[in-house]
């Protein structure tokens, strides 16, 4: 049997009549995985490789083997799950491939990289809070003065905005002063 041919079942041939009844046989392409390919080697129906490097992308097998080797790649393959499988291959050739461009980092470079980039987007961003936060403090006390700048004198609230305003740390405290204060009369209310 040789690759790529298309295949019919024995003793029919490609001009022998085709009953209506039955539909006509799939035409089956045999060809290698792409690993196989690049291996030159036979690719049996058990090829651990094959479900994972299909012909028609060989690149992808071949920066892996280039990293990693093909028997590293197979052994690992056949310890996992089958389920496992597809995000494995995924992962080395995604390592192979930072490999190549930063072969002393891999891709950890690539991941310092953007933790780096994600810092300074963070610190940016803190940033423009502060500004955001700052600039509405500053239109909230110039409402504050424009407002105040608008109410009449003899309104009552010009005469609220008049009268002394009690601050924790005045030397002068309006509840204490004992001068203000008759105890007499204090007094006779706690007895």
């Amino acid at each position: 049997m040789e690759y790529g041919r298309r295949t019919t079942a024995a003793g029919d041939s490609p001009t022998s009549s085709i009953s209506l009844d039955q539909p006509p046989p799939p035409a089956v392409i045999l060809s290698p995985c792409a690993a196989c390919k690049i291996l030159r080697r036979r690719c049996g129906e058990k090829c651990v490789l094959a479900p994972y490097f299909p012909p028609t992308d060989p690149l992808k097998f071949a920066i892996a083997h280039r990293v990693f080797g093909a028997s590293n790649i197979i052994k690992c393959l056949q310890e996992l799950p089958e389920d496992q499988r597809a995000d494995a291959v995924n992962s080395m050739v995604y390592e192979a491939n930072a490999r190549v461009r930063d072969p002393i980092y891999g891709c950890t470079g690539t991941i310092c990289h953007l933790q780096n980039q994600i810092g300074e987007l963070q610190a940016e961003l803190a940033k423009a809070h502060a500004e955001i936060f700052n600039m509405q403090c500053q239109n909230s006390k110039l409402f504050e003065f424009i407002s105040i700048r608008n109410v009449p004198e003899n309104s009552p609230q010009a005469e609220m905005q008049q009268l002394p305003s009690f601050d924790e740390n005045s030397s002068s405290n309006y509840f204490t002063d004992e001068a203000n204060l008759e105890l007499s009369n204090w007094e006779t209310l706690w007895t």
